[in-house]
């Protein structure tokens, strides 16, 4: 599908030499940035992240942290 966009010059210049650099069109890496972005911020995919990361920390015990959150927790407004 073809669109048209507006960006800013230092942003169509990175991208153009990034292009360049990588040998592929201007379209194809615009297309790569967004199925990243899109990637990085739906919120499925956020959340299987952060459980990804939470698993690969394993549990352990951390009072200090437990602290501070429920510190927080408890100045926060519900």
């Amino acid at each position: 599908m073809k669109t048209a966009i507006s960006i800013s010059d230092s942003i169509f210049q990175a991208a153009e030499k990034h292009a360049k650099r990588m040998r592929k069109s201007r379209s194809q890496i615009f297309s790569e940035a967004m199925a990243e972005y899109l990637e990085r911020h739906t919120p499925d995919e956020i959340t299987r992240m952060m459980n990804e990361t939470l698993d690969s920390i394993g549990d352990f015990d951390n009072s200090f942290a437990q602290n501070a959150s429920q510190t927080l927790l408890r100045r926060s407004e519900w």
